[in-house]
């Protein structure tokens, strides 16, 4: 089985404290369907014994690879990426950047201002440099992108109750395009002029319908 690991920001409770989640992604990126997660549980249960490495000090702020020689079990390789750099780059073939720049700085129809609120969560250095450095949005529109343990003291849940600063600036009409991102990032509230609410299926009518002006589908077709 391909895959990975990811310990994070999630709102399932996980950890001594229950404050992070544990999800397995499989090689396409997506979740594990339940079929290999009651799996992965079976096996689980009969793990009778684990071992633990108290003297590998891995430096993470260092991108690369790093190899470990573990007494008696062979060589261990830590592989820092720089996340951030990656999922910009693999957007830049998805989406057509050059587009959405003209979109957002007006010169397609006129205006177009957004609202973002990453409420502390992991996806605030991905929203700086995509809309901020990639696409040209003033920063002044992005709120809460600096990541932080406790999440500001907030929920980092993206409804209408938790990211209520955002709707309530949304509703003064002022920006056509809001968004709210939870801790981990894999769930979002989309909102548009006036505060109106985006259900999730609607947001991905919207991208069904439009699949035509989206590079990746216009390279690879769609599948499913």
């Amino acid at each position: 089985i391909n895959g990975g690991i990811i310990l994070t920001a999630s709102h399932n409770p996980g950890g001594p404290k229950a404050d992070f989640g544990i999800k397995f992604n499989c090689a396409n990126g997506g979740p594990a369907p339940e079929k290999l997660t009651e799996a992965i549980y079976a096996v689980s249960k009969n793990i009778s014994k684990y071992y633990i490495c108290h003297d590998l000090h891995a430096d993470f702020t260092k991108i690369g690879k790093t190899d470990y020689d573990i007494d008696g079990y062979g060589i261990f390789t830590v592989h820092v990426i720089d996340s951030v750099k990656d999922y910009v780059q693999l957007m830049e073939q998805i989406f057509d950047f050059s587009k959405m720049k003209e979109l957002l700085s007006g010169q397609t129809m006129g205006q177009f201002n957004v609202l973002i609120d990453s409420l502390y969560g992991a996806t605030g250095p991905y929203v700086n440099t995509i809309l901020v450095e990639k696409l040209g949005v003033d920063p002044k529109f992005m709120s809460h992108t600096t990541p932080k343990p406790d999440f500001g003291g907030g929920h980092p849940d993206p409804n209408l109750t938790y990211a209520k600063q955002l709707v309530d600036t949304m509703k003064k009409g002022e920006h056509d395009f809001g968004a709210a991102f939870d801790g981990d990032g894999d769930r979002n509230m989309i909102l548009g002029k006036n505060g109106f609410f985006v259900t999730p299926s609607d947001s991905l009518a919207v991208i069904a319908a439009n699949l035509k002006c989206i590079p990746y589908f216009q390279q690879n077709g769609i599948k499913g």
